[in-house]
């Protein structure tokens, strides 16, 4: 049986403050309970409460833009999270100032775990969560964005279910299921930051190993399909820019491309695998295909075919 806790009680956080202090006299730990808080009281204790302008602190905290709906902005930050505002948070706070995300979740949480260990001798689990939208879906749900001591990812990739059939990428992420199963516990608007979930003691990991925390969730740079926006892909293919393509992953391969290319009308005359020669007719539209692919066009004498190669083959 799965429980979830969340005590009331809490004082608010200051700069400085303990939170294993906090949450011990509330709750009674057991070993392989997860303990799960929000990242604004955690960067409350930890001094990330600033003041100033809200959009220049998204600025700051911006690696870059992924996508722009009116003052909305969808970024991905330094942590490495795609989210809306780079995850600064101006709510429940004194007007003019704003909370930064952690400096490295994952650390405080390994911190949390250990402090809870030394006041209570318990083995548990540490979740970190904020909360995210989704590409698809209406409405935000919370994530993990720092995790220690606690499975983050089940791998069901070779297992077989119950109609024999064998699961490729079945992945659970589990740190984050575990933190939207606490936020409905504890609420937006209730004061309560921190919860406890009970009945996944499988998901714990022995004491001293912290495993890789919620930073294994986080795509590499590239490695997912929607490194920018719809729009925003569609000006960062044609701006043709090197540093721009990152975000669009890995070279695809020839054959991938030669099909893009027939897809919009243009002719290749000439395949191998690092190499691709293509009609001249249409130079533009050759180079934001290749761009958007991971190619770049290298344009020769006037009138000649046109030579696209891989940025890394």
């Amino acid at each position: 049986m799965l429980t979830v806790t969340a005590p009331d009680e809490v004082p608010e956080v200051s700069a400085g403050d303990d939170l294993a202090d906090l949450l011990v006299p509330l709750v009674e730990l057991a070993d392989g309970d997860i303990v799960v808080v929000t990242s604004k009281v955690v960067s409350k204790a930890e001094g990330r409460l600033v003041e100033g302008d809200r959009e220049e602190w998204i600025t700051a905290e911006t690696v870059r833009l992924v996508a722009r709906r009116g003052p909305t902005r969808i970024v991905r930050n330094r942590l490495g999270l795609t989210m809306a505002a780079a995850g600064v948070d101006a709510s429940n706070v004194a007007r003019g100032a704003v909370v930064l995300l952690p400096v490295d979740p994952d650390a405080s949480a390994a911190r949390l775990r250990t402090a809870i260990a030394e006041r209570t001798g318990r083995n548990v689990g540490v979740v970190v969560t904020d909360t995210a939208g989704r590409a698809w879906r209406e409405g935000q749900t919370d994530i993990a964005v720092g995790a220690a001591g606690i499975v983050v990812l089940e791998s069901f990739a070779g297992r077989v279910d119950e109609h024999g059939n064998e699961l490729a990428v079945t992945a659970p992420a589990t740190a984050d299921e575990i933190a939207s199963a606490a936020e409905l516990a504890q609420g937006k608007l209730s004061g309560r930051p921190f919860a406890v979930v009970r009945g996944r003691a499988d998901l714990v990991l022995p004491p001293g190993d912290d495993g890789p925390g919620a930073q294994a969730l986080v795509r590499p740079e590239g490695a997912d399909l929607f490194g920018y926006g719809a729009r925003e892909a569609v000006i960062r293919a044609a701006s043709l820019i090197a540093e721009d393509a990152p975000p669009f992953g890995a070279p695809a391969t020839a054959e991938e491309l030669t099909e893009a290319l027939h897809r919009i009308g243009i002719d290749v005359v000439l395949v191998h695998d690092h190499e691709l020669t293509c009609t001249a007719d249409r130079p533009d539209a050759a180079g934001i295909v290749a761009m958007a692919h991971g190619w770049v066009v290298e344009v020769g004498e006037p009138g000649a075919d046109l030579r696209l190669r891989p940025l890394t083959p």
